[in-house]
């Protein structure tokens, strides 16, 4: 009898502990939880010629920074999968080692096609979504809307009852402006498997952008406490609440959930979580007047520096050139603006021109060069959206066009931006956040 998937697609497995062992691990690792590594080891070790254990194996290394190890893995299962795979299982690991090989543009293609063929393969069909997912970080303006369509083209496999196609198309269609049938669609998911990070961050991303913070700090507190410390996106979560805090104009509680979670010595996120989270939190306070605690700048840095040396990678050369900025750190800032302009030039960069104008913008900023920092930001703001990341993280940008044109004199350009914000999340009007921002 045909072992099959969580899915119902069969697996080149005669080994029924495998094949358990492998949907186990797929939940898990698509649920953000902890447990997956051990799973799908297991999964290996009943059966070493199973292709499909070794290539999740490599995707959560690979989600993890492990690179060496996400190679090897991979490799491994290119191999069984040349030896006894399917054709779904061969495509499959070929997408993945594109991914973990470093070409996201190729990969994003096969992952598209193979979507196509064998849509309910989610393992694959995951890899363009979400904030870091190949549609994020292709450069494109319109990813948001991408993410949307890929989803409806494939909803018609998935019924109302698959939690983590509900995440993500919940998550896909908060980020691209309907943030109440996000919303439903993320709490569908949420009823349907607590157990699940990735819900819990579609849900307080829809709350957010609806405009419904306190939902979200609600949720947040009640959830996170029996979320593993270790889980990947436990650090991210509270992040979500400590913009919260700071939109209600409670600094002290924001900086509480920065030392608790969010910081680099207190957070077992990804990297580039960890310290895109630290650098957008901390420069917020600044921004918006608090005072940032010593040494937190200087830590968050330290943190960074041997994990994003080089410029190439838009979402985290943005976030580098902020703690760069912050810390005093003029040649950092501008010799990754530098390179990343040579990166345009030479047309290497898919998120294109924004990347380098974002760097040189934050260094005007902490400089207090407000008039220069809004003539950089001004005409690349509808570009921002090439970075990546989700809506929540960009904002960061928009925060500081807002407080640079405020702080140039230009009150009725800065008061534009904000109505839009406010447009979008009406409750807004009951923060302090418009008086933080007046210098």
């Amino acid at each position: 009898m045909a072992r099959l998937d969580r899915r119902g697609l069969p697996l080149s497995t005669a080994s029924d502990v495998a094949a358990e062992r492998y949907r186990e691990g797929v939940d898990l690792l698509l649920s953000a939880w902890p447990g997956a590594a051990e799973a799908l080891d297991e999964a290996a070790a009943a059966d070493p010629d199973f292709a499909l254990a070794h290539a999740a194996r490599a995707r959560l290394h690979a989600i993890r920074a492990e690179p060496a190890q996400a190679r090897a893995r991979i490799a491994a299962a290119a191999e069984a999968a040349a030896r006894s795979g399917t054709d779904r299982e061969r495509s499959h690991v070929e997408v993945l080692s594109l991914v973990i090989h470093g070409q996201p543009a190729r990969a994003l293609e096969r992952a598209l096609a193979h979507a196509d063929a064998w849509p309910r393969d989610v393992l694959v069909l995951s890899l363009p979504l979400g904030a870091f997912g190949l549609f994020a970080f292709s450069g494109m303006a319109d990813h948001d809307q991408a993410r949307v369509d890929l989803c409806e083209r494939h909803a018609r496999h998935f019924g109302e009852d698959d939690w983590w196609f509900l995440t993500y198309r919940g998550w896909a269609h908060a980020e691209n402006g309907a943030a109440g049938l996000g919303r439903d669609l993320a709490q569908r998911a949420f009823d349907l498997r607590r157990a699940n990070a990735n819900a819990v961050h579609a849900l307080s991303h829809a709350m957010f952008e609806g405009g419904a913070g306190e939902d979200a700090d609600r949720l947040i507190a009640g959830w996170l406490p029996g979320y593993d410390r270790g889980g990947t996106l436990h650090g991210h979560i509270a992040w979500h609440a400590a913009l919260v805090a700071l939109e209600r104009g409670d600094a002290g509680r924001a900086l509480a959930i920065y030392a608790d979670h969010v910081q680099p010595s207190a957070s077992a996120g990804m990297a580039v979580n960890v310290m895109s989270d630290a650098a957008s939190l901390l420069w917020r306070l600044r921004s918006y007047g608090h005072t940032v605690p010593e040494g937190l700048w200087e830590a968050a840095a330290a943190y960074a520096a041997p994990v994003f040396p080089q410029a190439g990678f838009a979402f985290a050369d943005v976030h580098m050139a902020l703690l760069a900025a912050a810390t005093g750190d003029k040649a950092g800032v501008e010799q990754r603006a530098t390179a990343l302009t040579r990166l345009v030039e030479a047309g290497s960069l898919a998120a294109g021109p924004v990347v380098p104008a974002i760097c040189r913008a934050a260094l005007a900023f902490v400089e207090g060069d407000y008039a220069v920092c809004a003539g950089i930001l001004e005409p690349v703001a509808g570009e921002v959206t090439r970075i990546g990341g989700s809506g929540a993280q960009r904002e960061v940008i928009e925060d500081t066009l807002i407080l640079a044109l405020m702080r140039s004199g230009e009150a009725a350009e800065a008061h534009a931006l904000l109505n839009r914000r406010l447009h979008r999340r009406p409750s807004l009007r009951d923060t302090r956040w418009l008086s933080q921002i007046t210098p």
